[in-house]
């Protein structure tokens, strides 16, 4: 009887064993599959970018303090010019002051 049992237990672990494999592979292919899909666009070269939006441009790196008090500077008569409301003006200060 000892035997049987054993031979059970193999065949149990056995076909366990294989359904953990399989869930397993079929899990990495779709990982896979998400990794190539999302690397898609870049595989085609700049003809998948082409009518794609600009970003926008990058703002001024205001790093240091004298560039940081110039634009400030600029930003105030832009402001008292009209061109800039209060708002806008307090959120383009927060950004210099911020360095970005």
């Amino acid at each position: 009887m000892g035997l049987l049992k054993t031979v059970a237990t193999v065949a149990v672990a056995s076909s366990v064993h294989g359904h953990i494999q399989r869930r397993q592979q079929q899990r990495w292919a779709h990982q896979d599959a998400m990794a190539a899909q999302a690397a898609e666009p870049y595989a085609l070269g700049d003809a998948a970018f082409v009518g794609a939006p600009m970003p926008p441009p990058p703002t001024p790196a205001a790093s240091d303090h004298a560039t940081q008090l110039q634009l400030l500077a600029q930003l105030g008569e832009l402001r008292r010019a009209g061109v800039l409301t209060e708002a806008e003006f307090e959120v383009k200060k927060a950004a210099i002051l911020q360095g970005h």
